[in-house]
């Protein structure tokens, strides 16, 4: 049975995710606050990010990095910055 939550990051009421996806008080946040759909938005960016600046998640480094664009995205509204990329237009 799902569960409905109100996603911080849509600003509305949306599907909540199924478990916690991301450890420690960053995944309790997102399990309580971020719908299936900005997790899945989330994931495109992360995607992007991991190959455009070739992160490897080995590397705590680029780990760091990558949860500071995730906080950013999901709770501060910022959107992923990757150079060299643009969006298609509409």
């Amino acid at each position: 049975m799902s569960r409905t939550i109100f996603c911080t990051f849509l600003q509305r009421d949306a599907e909540g995710q199924d478990f916690q996806l991301y450890p420690g008080e960053v995944g309790k946040r997102i399990y309580n606050e971020i719908s299936k759909e900005a997790w899945a938005e989330w994931m495109k960016k992360q995607t992007m990010l991991i190959n455009e600046k070739k992160l490897n998640m080995m590397n705590v480094d680029d780990r760091k990095l990558l949860e500071g664009e995730m906080i950013k995205f999901l709770f501060e509204g910022h959107d992923v910055h990757i150079e060299g990329y643009t969006p298609p237009s509409e």
